[in-house]
């Protein structure tokens, strides 16, 4: 039954992130919205379920994206590995864990981006100041929009539990 709420979830927000929020939002700043699930998937499930479905939903993005097949399914994994590291040092129930994190996240999978984009040879495609620029705007409504994100999952597996 778990496993069909994290398909569920998860198929919710790849909709919403490729189809919906384009709509509303034509700045290039939107962030990748499936680093917040990653992250809660690594806090608050087991091994067992958390790796599955994050190996799954790395699996889907690779298919559904025009990116270098596996760079969705390597930072997914990658960060998923973070979160579960990091859950033994820290508190992650803390506010300030929470809202530190999802941006983070965020971070780490553009720098895999650009270090993808380098090695590939593409990088005179890329300007600098657009780079710098729009991975600071990811950040920040990573900062805003993150903690809401993990909150919700939380406060709906809660609901679905009982």
């Amino acid at each position: 039954m778990i496993f069909l709420f994290h398909i569920v979830i998860t198929l919710c927000i790849i909709v919403l992130q490729t189809a919906v929020v384009p709509l509303f939002c034509t700045t290039p700043g939107v962030y990748d919205l499936l680093i917040p699930f990653v992250v809660y998937a690594g806090f608050f499930r087991p091994v067992a379920e958390g790796l599955s479905i994050i190996i799954l939903l790395g699996l889907v993005m690779d298919c559904l994206s025009a990116s270098p097949f596996g760079l969705y399914l390597t930072a997914y994994v990658w960060l998923y590995a973070g979160a579960k590291w990091l859950v033994r040092f820290l508190h992650v129930h803390s506010g300030v864990v929470l809202f530190f994190i999802v941006p983070a996240g965020v971070l780490f999978e553009n720098i895999l981006w650009l270090l993808t984009i380098t090695l590939l040879g593409r990088m005179e495609l890329v300007s600098s100041g657009a780079v710098v620029t729009g991975v600071s705007q990811q950040v920040l409504w990573a900062f805003f929009t993150g903690p809401f994100f993990l909150f919700g999952y939380m406060k709906i597996l809660r609901w679905m539990n009982r």
